[in-house]
């Protein structure tokens, strides 16, 4: 039996919120049961036990109030049984205080990261962003000012996450910055509206600055990119993955700021199923001239894309555009700098609802060069002949623009 100022203390904390009870080196986060902010005792957590320690949460529901910064872990490994529930009743606290990740100002619920880490959600260990609330709230509204990702994972490294649920992300599911050699395996999201909100910005996942990035065994279904590759990302694989009714799987867009050289090279995507999805595989660049300011505007950005391959796809269409600009904002699709060249899309197969196989639509003052359409096979709903729109394309194999 505890003694009576222990048990009190106790108690006194639960009423506060969740507590940690630290035995060796592992830290077990206990909710409080009441719908009381619990992130305290998570932070806590990940002080105490984030240096070779293991951060355990039981097969409970977590309340999440406040945003959370827990980087800098070194051999960490967290077990999530339970469900982490993001609180999205007071819009204003997270509009405000939601972390910045430096990138068209966007912000972050929590940041997690660090060296050797190993996250594993068994299958059930779920993120639940509450985003239904946030897509009525922004009534299709892109890129709303302080809306938060659910997670970024930043400056992380050498670094496992597997078996994890998100389920209505607030805005994009996740963001992998500045990392390299981490692996997301066996990953569920699904982000989707229940009412005419549109669900936009829920992507996948996206990179930004990383590289030797795995994305395997994946399901998503949401309502933008299914995963996609952002600022500087090389060495991307993405295989043995199914997506539902998004965009497919995306590089870009980029060349958003003024001035800055971006490069996006081997991105590799394999053996993957797209149900429902607009494209498999497309690419997109902001035009050459800006027009108004990040997030919802910009241009002028160059750079190059190299070394892609989509590979053994069953798929609904491909698409290349470098027109991308400011919303309502119209032209200066000849401007953008951004070399695309060597991509190949390869073992595609498919029944389209349309007779378009392929939309390639590059800039004429960087015009896309060695795009390739191999061993592939097509039905159409239409039954039409399948066709390939293109401009400003130098050279192809295995298809006629």
């Amino acid at each position: 039996m505890l003694a009576p100022s222990v048990y009190l203390l106790l108690l006194a904390t639960q009423a506060l919120g969740g507590h940690v009870v630290k035995q060796d080196a592992t830290c077990t986060v206990h909710p409080s049961g009441n719908f009381t902010d619990d992130s305290p005792a998570i932070v806590s957590a990940f002080k105490l036990c984030g240096q070779g320690g293991t951060i355990q949460f039981v097969n409970q529901t977590y309340w999440i109030e406040k945003v959370m910064n827990t980087t800098g872990l070194n051999n960490t490994i967290i077990d999530l049984q339970g469900t982490l529930l993001w609180s999205a009743a007071n819009i204003s606290y997270w509009l405000q205080n939601s972390l910045p990740t430096g990138f068209q100002n966007q912000t972050s619920a929590w940041f997690l990261g660090g060296n050797n880490i190993t996250f594993d959600g068994h299958g059930f260990g779920t993120f639940d962003g509450n985003g239904q609330i946030w897509y009525d709230f922004t009534k299709g509204v892109s890129n709303l000012a302080g809306r938060p990702h659910a997670l970024t994972i930043w400056n992380t490294h050498n670094s496992t996450f597997k078996g994890i649920r998100f389920v209505q992300s607030q805005m994009w599911t996740m963001t992998i910055s500045a990392s390299s050699f981490v692996d997301m395996l066996d990953i569920f999201v699904s982000s989707t509206s229940n009412d005419s909100q549109p669900a936009r910005n829920t992507d996948g996942a996206d990179t930004l600055d990383s590289h030797h990035i795995t994305f395997r065994g994946w399901e998503v279904h949401n309502g933008d990119d299914s995963i996609a590759m952002k600022r500087n990302s090389s060495d991307i694989l993405i295989e043995n993955s199914i997506f539902y009714t998004g965009l497919g799987v995306a590089i870009g867009s980029t060349g958003q700021y003024p001035g800055e050289y971006e490069a996006i090279e081997r991105v590799l995507t394999r053996n993957c199923t797209f149900i429902g999805t607009r494209y498999v595989g497309y690419i997109k660049t902001w035009t050459g001239v800006q027009q108004g300011f990040p997030p919802n505007g910009g241009g002028g950005g160059t750079g190059a894309w190299t070394d892609s391959t989509f590979s053994n796809l069953t798929m609904q269409v491909a698409q290349i555009t470098q027109c991308t600009t400011f919303s309502g904002a119209v032209g200066q699709c000849d401007t953008s700098t951004m070399q695309i060249s060597n991509i190949t899309w390869s073992g595609l197969k498919g029944n389209l609802l349309a007779s378009s196989v392929a939309s390639l639509k590059c800039s004429a003052a960087a015009p896309c060069q060695d795009l390739k359409i191999l061993n592939s096979s097509f039905t159409f709903a239409t039954n039409t002949t399948g066709t390939y729109s293109c401009h400003a394309v130098t050279s192809t194999e295995g298809f006629t623009c």
